[in-house]
């Protein structure tokens, strides 16, 4: 698989086989995607992966807080600004509408809404997760680098035969997640990544992009 067939058909799954993946396939990505760009050689990122029975585990005591409907962590960093400016906020409706009705569901059932999105926690099914983690004390570059690991991580994992979908939602059940990998402290978890093999009997919707005019400028003579 090229690298253009690999971003194209990279995409955030959402059902996935119970299908092992071999540890030596996520040593070999991991081990590749170190190589991943970073300001001055930081290396800001800090992964740990999870499979067989301490992803069990962590599945099992995320889903007991699913359960009991109680608040989530405090966040430590803002997903979201408290007010998406256009055209931010219409793209991210669009994309909830889509993602929704291609599950069958209502704008205005919540319940179900909430039942799709509990789906996070037990990682959509994936038999492999990988949660990364920053030093509290780096900045906005190092956060990029961070991005940018993640995305070779992801691209490396398809050339490989394998998806993912990565969940900023992890980071409200950070403390359940530090129970399982004892962190240390003066790390903050970023996001969890699902890892494994598509499940094709699981419906989606394939979100769109805009159109390269749209986001690109060409200054040429």
């Amino acid at each position: 698989m090229d690298v253009y067939e690999a971003v194209a058909s990279r995409r955030a799954v959402r059902g996935f086989t119970d299908r092992h993946v071999p540890r030596e396939v996520l040593e070999r990505v991991l081990s590749a995607a170190a190589w991943a760009p970073s300001g001055s050689n930081l290396q800001p990122w800090r992964t740990y992966v999870l499979t067989g029975r301490p992803l069990a585990e962590l599945k099992r005591r995320a889903g007991e807080r699913v359960a009991a409907a109680g608040p989530w962590d405090e966040r430590e960093y803002e997903m979201y600004p408290p007010s998406l400016k256009s055209p931010h906020r219409e793209r991210r409706s669009a994309f909830g509408q889509e993602r929704y009705s291609a599950l069958g569901i209502g704008r205005e059932d919540w319940e179900a809404r909430q039942r799709a999105a509990s789906a996070n926690w037990d990682c959509f099914g994936a038999p492999a997760a990988l949660f990364c983690y920053i030093d509290r004390d780096l900045g906005r570059p190092q956060w990029s680098d961070v991005g940018m690991y993640l995305q070779t991580v992801i691209l490396l994992l398809r050339a490989e035969g394998l998806h993912s979908c990565p969940q900023m939602a992890w980071s409200v059940y950070r403390k359940t997640v530090a129970e399982v990998l004892s962190p240390p402290d003066e790390l903050i978890l970023f996001c969890g990544m699902s890892i494994g093999f598509e499940d094709d009997t699981v419906e989606y919707a394939r979100t769109g992009r805009a159109p390269l005019e749209e986001m690109v400028t060409f200054i040429e003579d």
